[in-house]
């Protein structure tokens, strides 16, 4: 299976991106034969979207595009600026087709400095999927105090009650967030999806 993580943090130094690393590791050491992909706005934001220009240019979507298309599921991870998410990870959202994510499961992780974090999967759970069908599943991870957690190997002694914590409940979304990626291959493979007919969603 193939995992497209998002790091939709902008900062040259981003928490998130630590996360996203951190997501990375796991899938690939306790996920059989999993297969990731890492694409990082840190530093690295996509032109903005508009409907002139049909959004970010072939030569720069093009790899990113195939990513997607590869992908069996998505980890869209973004830090809560202001309570939001960040602007790339919407945009990075709007430049996404029904053709390369429709149907396929995403986990949503929040990164928050603080014990904020909640904001911004209630704006991602509402918005960001409604023409590219991205299906968020129903589990989502909130670090918090991110500077100070997930920072010491897996396995390191006194880990504090609330690293642990956070490593366990992200192992469990990831688990989860697998079973999602076989489930819904029956369901692009199945012949109902028509995006042809319906390309808006309402």
């Amino acid at each position: 299976m193939k995992f497209f993580i998002l790091s939709g943090s902008h900062r040259a130094e981003a928490q998130t991106l630590k996360v996203a690393k951190y997501v990375q590791t796991v899938l690939t050491r306790e996920h059989p034969g999993a297969e990731t992909h890492l694409y990082s706005l840190s530093g690295n934001p996509l032109p903005l979207w508009d409907e002139a220009s049909g959004g970010a240019p072939d030569a720069l979507w093009d790899p990113i595009s195939a990513e997607l298309k590869a992908a069996d599921a998505l980890v869209v991870l973004t830090p809560e600026w202001s309570g939001m998410a960040t602007p790339g990870v919407k945009n990075f959202l709007l430049n996404c087709t029904a053709g390369e994510v429709g149907h396929k499961p995403g986990l949503i992780v929040t990164v928050s400095a603080s014990r904020g974090g909640s904001y911004p999967v209630a704006e991602l759970r509402m918005s960001g999927t409604k023409n590219n069908r991205l299906c968020w599943i129903p589990e989502h991870v909130i670090i918090h105090h991110a500077e100070q957690n997930l920072n010491a190997p897996d396995g390191t002694a006194d880990l504090g009650k609330e690293d642990t914590l956070q490593r366990q409940r992200l192992r469990y979304a990831l688990r989860l967030l697998e079973e999602y990626g076989k489930a819904l291959k029956s369901v692009r493979a199945s012949g109902v999806v028509d995006h042809k007919t319906f390309r808006s969603g309402m």
